[in-house]
């Protein structure tokens, strides 16, 4: 329909820090050859790409959607994790205050890292730049290539249904389609319609 918008949200493809299940927040691992090979082009195409600043999420949008120039956001990047950085739960779990984060993830703070809530001021500022600028351009569909805590956070917020945070699965690789009307997207209401983004082939055949 004309008065309908479509955001497509893809989370990047599983990284090597990711196998060893390593807090990653803002520091970038190589993209896992076996699994790279493996991401599936969306069978969509999107006329806006926008993408955190960080190479995983760049070099999947490069994979995934090798015609399109993402627009790079900073404010689409994952949770800081400060000090816990490219640490697993076996290197942490001796530390009482990882322990309380545990415990509390919205409220306790990540030493040197990021809280939820700066998180959350972040993401949604970063939100609002896509948004600004599909209304800008009447754009009627666009894809947002990010992280799994920022799609969750955004799934949280805009998704048609209740859900918890830590609720949504979040594949790597693949992506969920939200649909608004243009007005509803505009004033910041929740999606009308939530789906997985249909896809197609291996690019690597």
């Amino acid at each position: 329909m004309d008065d309908t918008v479509a955001i497509s949200l893809f989370r990047h493809g599983l990284t090597e820090a990711n196998k060893r299940h390593a807090y990653l927040g803002w520091t970038d691992s190589p993209l896992c050859p076996i699994e790279k090979a493996k991401l599936v082009c969306p069978s969509e195409q999107y006329e806006l790409m926008f993408s955190s600043d960080l190479d995983r999420c760049l070099k999947t949008a490069d994979i995934l959607f090798p015609t399109c120039q993402p627009i790079q956001l900073s404010e689409l990047r994952e949770m800081h994790f400060g000090e816990w950085e490219g640490k697993t739960y076996a290197d942490l779990k001796g530390d009482s205050f990882y322990q309380k984060w545990l415990d509390a993830p919205f409220t306790v703070k990540p030493p040197k890292g990021e809280s939820f809530a700066e998180f959350s001021r972040r993401v949604e500022s970063g939100w609002e730049k896509v948004v600004e600028r599909i209304m800008e351009e009447n754009t009627h569909r666009a894809a947002v290539m990010t992280h799994g805590g920022v799609i969750r956070y955004f799934l949280t917020k805009h998704a048609p249904y209740v859900k918890d945070f830590w609720e949504w699965h979040i594949p790597h690789g693949k992506g969920y389609e939200l649909i608004w009307t243009r007005d509803g997207l505009r004033r910041g209401k929740q999606c009308i319609l939530l789906q997985e983004v249909p896809l197609t082939a291996s690019p690597n055949g």
